[in-house]
């Protein structure tokens, strides 16, 4: 037994110092900058909480009382699925959707949304292509500005803002109807 304990540590200290023959791969090109282009959309998003075909439920709220005059409480979390379209009135031309979450994440009189969301298009130039947005909605401001952090299709690598201005509120029930002005730089 005396005779195997230095054995295996010669016989790892040999394993250790092999060295090791491997090949990288790898296929280098020269740097080629990519051509970006400006893209301006200008579209608006109805966002319902009210009647029997909301395009916003809430799906958790504070564990307090609701305030009646307050449809958006501090922690109110909504998932959407709202039409965008290319006029503010209900019956204009419908481009996409924006779908996913937004929460009331002030506790002070100046209602202020974090908001996930991917606006995608399903009609026009851009057809399955979408714009991920996710920002701070300072949404009692009056010029509000959304980060644009993402895309797919033709706005894959997409970067810029949303400018929302509010077209229409109903400050009993929470519905909206939202211009939005986009800018992105994307490839």
């Amino acid at each position: 037994m005396e005779k195997i304990v230095p054995l295996a540590l010669l016989l790892v200290l040999c394993i250790c110092t092999i060295r090791v023959h491997a090949k990288y791969y790898s296929k280098s090109a020269p740097y080629e900058p990519v051509q970006e282009k400006k893209t301006h959309l200008r579209f608006f998003l109805h966002d319902t909480l009210s009647g029997n075909n909301p395009s916003a439920v809430q799906i958790a709220g504070p564990n307090t009382t609701k305030n009646v005059n307050d449809p958006t409480p501090f922690a109110t979390t909504f998932v959407i699925d709202d039409p965008l379209t290319e006029g503010p009135e209900p019956t204009s031309k419908v481009i996409g959707n924006a779908r996913g979450l937004y929460v009331s994440s002030s506790k002070d009189k100046n209602l202020t949304l974090v908001m996930y969301v991917d606006l995608g298009f399903t009609n026009g130039r851009f057809k399955g292509s979408s714009l991920s947005v996710f920002s701070r909605n300072p949404v009692t401001e009056k010029h509000r500005e959304l980060a644009v952090v993402g895309g797919r299709g033709r706005f894959r690598l997409a970067r810029g803002v949303v400018l929302v201005k509010t077209q229409y509120l109903n400050i009993t029930n929470g519905d909206a109807v939202l211009e939005y002005n986009v800018e992105v730089v994307h490839p």
